[in-house]
């Protein structure tokens, strides 16, 4: 195993940084937020259309048999997911990459299944959007208990096999999403099932948007009114095999995206007090702030070698099987030590930008509350640090 980047990886970042230097520049990602809080959707369908389909972000994690492009012999795996998602962290881009084609086609790879293998063929194409319908903020280590119903009355008939009634609170990507996957509680054990969206009932699933701190990645409550769907994967008892998987992987995944805005935050920092001048000498010539960002220099390598460490232990552990315990650290050191690196390195980047780095229309606020937001998401730091216990010998932090 190497944590070295080959020449196809970094083939496909230049791909996917040339089209976000395009489409997705500061000021457009700016113009969104914009458009975020005056009560409007951030997403950009185009940059998504363009990312998924003409480079084919949205299949890496899917097997090639799927339409997909994620093999074990020379295929995408993991890896490139982590790549892709470095770059979307660099850019803030307001797009579904991790609610779709990483957390829903987690879910639905561990199902596995006649459904879960029709969707994945449209996801892989570009042709459909998934989110799932879990909180952004629930913790691998303890997920959450279903909170929708599955009716199973026998009065609908069809490729569709109930009617789902609840409401989620906290999904990333449903506002955006064609398709929400969906745990449900059955009249015996518990669910994964699929509900288009928009239903074609009237009325029957809602996504209402709530304040987020986070204006390029909204989320939303999501509320199920007998809202026909197709179940996907069943199981005995109260646990969700394939929340769980999802969730933690996505954590792994989620890491490499803290990097992206790590690294962007540190970069542009240092340009910009090498340009700035204050007592005829440019700032980063002062030795406080040299020994700032090579304290932040520090911390960002060391980021890059978990949240690598942990996308190649992923792409070495079975798509649809458990994770095994290497992986598994691996994903909560990285959770642990790139979440805090992302929020220091935005921090540093607001205060030594200065005034312009507090004002609305310098970017710097948006990788801020992105890092923010991304520490709290999928389990706090704390959480992976309590994971790292049993496997380290060592007594949890109190």
């Amino acid at each position: 195993m190497t944590l070295l980047y080959t020449e196809v990886e970094e083939e496909l970042r230049a791909a996917v940084r040339d089209l976000l230097a395009d489409k997705a520049s500061p000021s457009a990602v700016l113009d969104r937020a914009d458009s975020a809080a005056a009560g409007g959707t951030p997403y950009d369908a185009e940059l998504w259309k363009a990312l998924a389909r003409d480079i084919g972000v949205a299949g890496l994690l899917i097997p090639e048999e799927l339409g997909g492009s994620a093999s074990h012999e020379g295929g995408a795996s993991a890896r490139e997911a982590a790549v892709v998602l470095e770059e979307l962290g660099r850019a803030v881009a307001p797009v579904p990459f991790l609610s779709s084609a990483v957390l829903a086609t987690q879910a639905l790879l561990v199902a596995g299944g006649e459904v879960a293998g029709e969707l994945l063929g449209r996801l892989a194409a570009g042709e459909a959007t998934a989110a799932l319908a879990v909180s952004f903020a629930a913790s691998p280590y303890a997920p959450p208990a279903p909170v929708a119903t599955l009716g199973e009355d026998g009065a609908v008939t069809g490729t569709v096999t109930g009617t789902v009634t609840g409401t989620v609170t906290g999904v990333i990507g449903a506002e955006a999403a064609d398709v929400l996957i969906v745990p449900v509680r059955l009249s015996q054990g518990v669910g994964l099932c699929a509900v288009e969206a928009p239903s074609t009932v009237q009325g029957a699933v809602r996504v209402a948007t709530v304040a987020s701190l986070d204006l390029t990645r909204p989320v939303a409550t999501v509320s199920f009114a007998s809202a026909p769907a197709r179940i996907v994967a069943r199981a005995e008892g109260l646990e969700l095999p394939w929340v769980w998987e999802a969730l933690v992987r996505g954590a792994g995944l989620l890491a490499s995206e803290q990097l992206g805005v790590a690294e962007w935050c540190l970069t542009t920092t240092v340009a910009y007090v090498k340009e700035r001048r204050q007592f005829a000498r440019p700032v980063g010539s002062f030795q406080a702030v040299k020994h700032r960002l090579a304290d932040l220099w520090l911390e960002v390598v060391g980021a890059r070698a978990a949240a690598r460490n942990a996308a190649a232990r992923l792409a070495e552990a079975p798509a649809a099987g458990p994770l095994g315990d290497e992986a598994a650290v691996a994903v909560a050191v990285a959770q642990a030590h790139c979440g805090a690196v992302a929020v220091h390195a935005a921090e540093e980047c607001v205060q030594l930008h200065g005034g312009i780095g507090m004002t609305w229309e310098h970017p710097a606020h948006l990788y801020l509350k992105r890092a923010k937001a991304d520490q709290i998401a999928l389990g706090t730091p704390g959480d992976h640090r309590d994971a790292l216990a049993g496997p380290a010998g060592l007594p949890a932090p109190l």
